[in-house]
């Protein structure tokens, strides 16, 4: 089994997010926590196996998950 390793990026739009709190429930990895204001924090984005339920269930499009393989 190869097990390439990758460096995620996970950003936020914080100008669509609207703190609904989807990505972090969804997320299975625990990767999101809310700040003060509800707004999602990428807590752990080593923990990140890029199932992409973030970037899919977010309503506003707010979530992106890029892979920098090398």
């Amino acid at each position: 089994m190869d097990q390439k390793k990758h460096n995620v990026t996970i950003t936020i739009d914080g100008k669509w997010c609207k703190k609904c709190g989807i990505c972090i429930a969804f997320c299975p990895q625990g990767v999101f926590t809310p700040d003060d204001f509800r707004m999602p924090v990428v807590a752990q984005p080593q923990k990140c196996v890029k199932c992409m339920l973030c970037v899919v269930r977010c309503p506003d499009f707010a979530v992106d998950v890029s892979d920098e393989s090398k």
